[in-house]
């Protein structure tokens, strides 16, 4: 049975809950990610998305002027924007079981956690690949 352990993302990009909203948005265009585990001392506290920094950037219960974005981006940090807590699967989870919960709460990624400590992280990304891959392999299979 496939588990999360053969599809997941090992050792994601990571943040502090102090790291400004500037920094998670750079970390996100420069990597290509659109999660991001915040961990404090190696645990993890929460996971930050670019959902998260759109309602942030976007929200209208904090009413600014677009000169007032700057000011956003160095003054809110990770751990004001994130997820606390967030659900986490580990890597002996089946992977159905992970795709299913990333379906059913509409996730885009789960954190990985073994003895507590952040060792991956899945998202519908990881999923998407392997359908494709596997897709692929197929079809090169019956052209021969």
């Amino acid at each position: 049975m496939m588990t999360v352990n053969d599809l997941m993302t090992v050792i994601p990009y990571t943040v502090t809950p102090g790291t400004s909203l500037r920094q998670v948005i750079e970390l996100m265009k420069t990597e290509g990610c659109r999660q991001l585990p915040v961990l404090e001392g190696g645990k993890l506290m929460g996971i930050v998305t670019d959902r998260d920094v759109r309602l942030v950037m976007n929200s209208p219960m904090v009413l600014h002027g677009h000169w007032q974005n700057e000011e956003l981006l160095d003054t809110v940090s990770a751990d004001s924007c994130m997820t606390a807590n967030p659900m986490t699967v580990s890597p002996e989870t089946p992977a159905y079981r992970a795709a299913k919960m990333l379906s059913l709460y509409k996730f885009g990624a789960l954190p990985v956690v073994d003895d507590e400590l952040l060792v991956g992280i899945i998202t519908v990304t990881d999923f998407l690949d392997h359908f494709a891959a596997r897709q692929s392999k197929t079809v090169i299979d019956n052209l021969q």
